[in-house]
């Protein structure tokens, strides 16, 4: 069995930026557990342990997605939580891509998973790319500074545009250290 998920890989320079932010909000927040920006992805789809024969069809719905949908550019936006400001499970960066391309991309990919007998996610697409993880509530300085980051006024993180040309198939496999990502297939996006 694999643990396998659809995602957007980043590219290095966008990497470098996430990194410089964790390592300026990595200090005031201590209480949450830092993603290796190297790891750092956006996920399309979590499959879950897949055996070889639903590898195989993930393959297929990863590919016939990729072929349909175009390359485009992003941008990532502030920085949110899931949970509560008090005890957040998850403190992530925002994304904005403004032509459709990605919510098309996703639900194209959705598409042919359902068509391959995978579960249809019954949440509403959010991207973002996970930055920490919480497992404990904040103490009052940290819940202080978590609301600095979180402020309305807080100007969008980047404006620089990266490119997303490909999809990839991951295999997740999970230890003590954290998860660690390998990428079993790739596909490229189509040219506009």
């Amino acid at each position: 069995m694999t643990r396998t998920f659809i995602a957007l890989e980043m590219d290095e320079h966008m990497r470098r930026h996430l990194n410089g932010f964790i390592q300026q909000m990595a200090p005031v927040l201590p209480g949450l557990r830092w993603v290796d920006p190297r790891s750092i992805h956006l996920t399309l789809a979590f499959l879950g342990e897949l055996d070889a024969e639903q590898l195989v069809l993930a393959y297929e719905a990863a590919q016939l997605a990729a072929l349909r949908a175009h390359s485009f550019s992003y941008s990532l936006t502030k920085p949110g939580i899931f949970g509560s400001p008090r005890q957040p499970r998850v403190l992530w960066m925002g994304i904005e891509e403004s032509s459709g391309s990605l919510k098309r991309l996703y639900r194209l990919l959705q598409r042919e998973l359902v068509q391959r007998g995978f579960a249809e996610e019954s949440r509403p697409f959010s991207p973002h790319l996970t930055l920490a993880r919480a497992k404990a509530p904040l103490n009052p300085t940290e819940q202080a500074a978590l609301q600095k980051i979180l402020a309305p006024y807080h100007k969008a993180v980047s404006t620089h545009a990266y490119a997303a040309t490909y999809i990839r198939v991951m295999k997740s496999e999970l230890s003590r250290a954290g998860a660690t990502y390998t990428c079993l297939q790739e596909y490229t996006l189509s040219k506009k």
